[in-house]
């Protein structure tokens, strides 16, 4: 099952178990059954510290349990957690053996002293070309090794099929909670136990509320953002970051083949090292804190104040806005109504809950052309959808997409409507533009991809935007407010690409503390 590679690395792993740990397959006589055995005997070969039992009687086949011996605790994966989860098989293996893990510690104790009622059973179901996913399954995969009354299995999508169907999921990750739907889409265990710890959400605002001013104040954790605060801390004034998730948009980003020097990498990696890099200096990170108000200085040397979902409020001499974006929706009926039941945002992620049906894309810009072609090779039939009379994606892209036989191309195409039936997508309107006629596609799936829009509504009425909703900025990254700087995607500056994000963050960085330096004393700096 494993290459020798892979044998090699698996083994080096394995020689951090601190104790033994138990294998039990619940396995038939099928194929994918098969390739769980051969798998398991694998990992059973890389370590002593492991044993396999084939006699599991859990009503999924194929799946199987990592126990330890004489405990409660044990992790569960339903199907072979290969590609994107071969890291989360790996973790839990580790922590099921003792392994210690690489979380905060006061995230540890929180986990560790939920009082619950009885358990809390987790249901995840993934896909293995997700890259979301594996954050939700290792994080309750931990928890559920953190505290016994946590359980945990991890399902995936394409293999348990008429599982999938009956329960009605049809985007990942999804997690049910004690047979409920729980939560949907990327969530580490911070995010997690804000839900389920109901008095977390206040501590954390009353902690935030009580940290003294900021020299600069990081308003976002995506590449600009973290690029922001690596070049602040690194002038030695007191930084601080506040991200409603840090990674941003490139935590929902495939594949990466055009960040100068790296020839491929994938968001989440990149997203990783972002923040271990950030973590490097002393930067003050406040993560899951969404911001809701700016209210500026009422002097050039006083502080502005960035006020959060949480209730908590931070101050700062200067702020950097790196706010970001997330993906257009059309905005036509039907379409929030069916979010996450059948309309779908990442290919990637939701393509192989599509195998076999017939799926629309609409857009038709190079993300557009990008998920069509992938989609062809899982879906019956895909049709895409461009509102233009050409499509806009690169050359070589669009001759790929037209050498596909089970696409359709639709140009002058506007989507009106999404159609279901109660529970799900079952079809889509679109009118042509030439002739003004109304049509419906009957189809399973409809993947959005329309571009972004700047997440900046927060900032209406206290900083100068475009009517596109972007933050204007001049060529030093400074807005329309003294000591306020703002980079990225949520700008006015065109090509909304990591790397540029990257160089306009450290641009505002140091456009900050060029204003500090001129204009107020940075704290460390006066205190010397």
């Amino acid at each position: 099952m494993l290459d020798a590679g892979m044998k090699t690395q698996l083994k080096a792993y394995l020689e951090n178990l601190r104790m033994p740990i138990e294998l039990v397959a619940s396995v038939d006589d099928s194929p994918k059954s098969r390739e769980l055995v051969e798998l398991l005997n694998d990992i059973v070969e890389a370590s002593d510290k492991v044993s396999l039992r084939t006699d599991g009687s859990d009503a999924r086949k194929p799946s199987f349990a990592i126990v330890r011996p004489g405990t409660d605790i044990s992790v569960t994966f339903a199907g072979l957690p290969m590609g994107h989860e071969f890291t989360s098989l790996v973790l839990a293996l580790l922590q099921v053996g003792g392994h210690p893990p690489r979380v905060e510690a006061d995230v540890i104790e929180q986990v560790k002293a939920l009082e619950i009622d009885g358990e809390l059973r987790f249901e995840t179901y993934f896909s293995l070309s997700c890259q979301n996913c594996p954050d939700v399954v290792q994080a309750l995969n931990l928890m559920s090794v953190l505290n016994p009354r946590i359980k945990h299995v991890a399902i995936d999508g394409a293999l348990f099929k008429d599982e999938v169907e009956k329960r009605q999921v049809m985007a990942v990750p999804t997690v049910l909670l004690n047979g409920e739907v729980f939560a949907q889409g990327r969530m580490g265990v911070e995010e997690i136990l804000a839900k389920i710890d109901t008095g977390a959400q206040a501590r954390e605002a009353a902690k935030i509320s009580a940290k003294s001013e900021f020299d600069v104040l990081i308003v976002g954790g995506g590449p600009a953002g973290a690029s922001a605060a690596i070049y602040a801390a690194r002038k030695g004034i007191r930084t601080g970051v506040v991200a409603e998730r840090f990674g941003g948009q490139v935590l929902d980003t495939m594949d990466i083949e055009n960040f100068i020097s790296v020839k491929h990498t994938e968001g989440p990696k990149l997203a990783t090292a972002l923040e271990q890099h950030v973590k490097d200096y002393e930067v003050d990170i406040m993560n899951l804190q969404k911001a809701v108000q700016l209210i500026p200085a009422t002097t050039p040397d006083g502080l502005t104040e960035v006020k959060l979902e949480s209730g908590a409020s931070v101050k700062a001499r200067t702020v950097v806005l790196s706010t970001g974006a997330r993906w257009r929706q059309m905005g036509v009926p039907g379409e929030a109504e069916y979010r996450n039941k059948g309309v779908a945002y990442c290919p990637h992620c939701d393509g192989p809950l599509f195998k076999g049906k017939r799926v629309s894309v609409v857009g038709g810009g190079n993300s557009g052309v990008e998920a069509a072609i992938d989609l062809a090779g899982l879906a019956s039939e895909v049709t895409l959808l461009e509102f233009a009379a050409e499509l806009r994606a690169d050359a070589v892209l669009q001759r790929k997409l037209y050498s596909l036989p089970n696409v359709r191309v639709l140009t002058n195409a506007q989507t009106t409507e999404v159609l279901g039936d109660g529970n799900k997508v079952v079809g889509l309107t679109y009118k042509d533009r030439i002739h003004d006629t109304v049509h419906t596609i009957d189809l399973e799936g409809i993947f959005v991809q329309i571009g972004l829009i700047p997440n900046t509504e927060f900032l209406k009425g206290s900083i100068a935007l475009s009517k596109h909703g972007e933050i204007e900025v001049n060529a030093r990254g400074e807005t329309s407010l003294p000591g306020v700087f703002a980079a990225g995607d949520c700008t006015t500056v065109p090509y909304k690409q990591i790397v540029i994000a990257m160089g306009e963050g450290s641009k505002a960085a140091l456009s900050a503390f060029d204003y500090l330096i001129r204009v107020t004393a940075p704290v460390d700096i006066a205190a010397e």
